[in-house]
């Protein structure tokens, strides 16, 4: 029997100012993203899901709420599928903004570390871990975890042995 873990990002958030939110609370899905969420919910009545797991930050528990009632399933979090940590977190931000600001130089030096937040390493590290304990807990069925943008892209680049780089337009 074929088993797959299924990594989504969670829904659009409600976010007018361009904040990067990172891994503070509060932040919610915007109208958009709750449609988003009943749309994977939809597509998922074909899978049989055995386990949903969703990091702790309320925009991923709120994506994976449809989806869990389509399948009679209770979410559990896990602290491992949270977001990446970013030094810029809770400020609007994009790279050319950033690049033209001297005080942030010393945190963009680095994409490979990447020196403005979170070693990539260490997002695999975790995000492995929960992947693993998520397919564990679907016992042979296919399993789903909702995360963040940065970590599942980085998971997916070292499964696939690709560049950790990231650009996220």
């Amino acid at each position: 029997m074929s088993q797959s873990v299924h990594l989504l990002r969670h829904g659009q958030v409600e976010n007018p100012k361009n904040i990067l939110y990172g891994r503070q609370p509060g932040w919610k899905l915007s109208e958009r993203g709750h449609e988003m969420a009943k749309a994977v919910a939809t597509w998922s009545k074909e899978l049989s899901l055995g386990a949903i797991h969703a990091s702790p930050l309320e925009r991923a528990q709120q994506t994976a709420a449809p989806i869990a009632a389509q399948h009679g399933l209770v979410i559990k979090t896990d602290e491992n599928l949270i977001e990446a940590e970013n030094i810029f977190e809770g400020k609007p931000f994009d790279v050319s903004g950033a690049i033209k600001r001297p005080a942030t130089w010393r945190h963009l030096w680095n994409p490979w570390r990447p020196s403005w937040g979170e070693p990539y390493k260490v997002q695999v590290s975790r995000m492995s871990k929960a992947v693993n304990d998520a397919r564990l807990a679907a016992d042979g069925k296919d399993a789903l975890v909702v995360s963040h943008q940065l970590p599942i892209w980085i998971m997916r680049s070292s499964i696939e042995g690709r560049s950790f780089l990231h650009d996220p337009r």
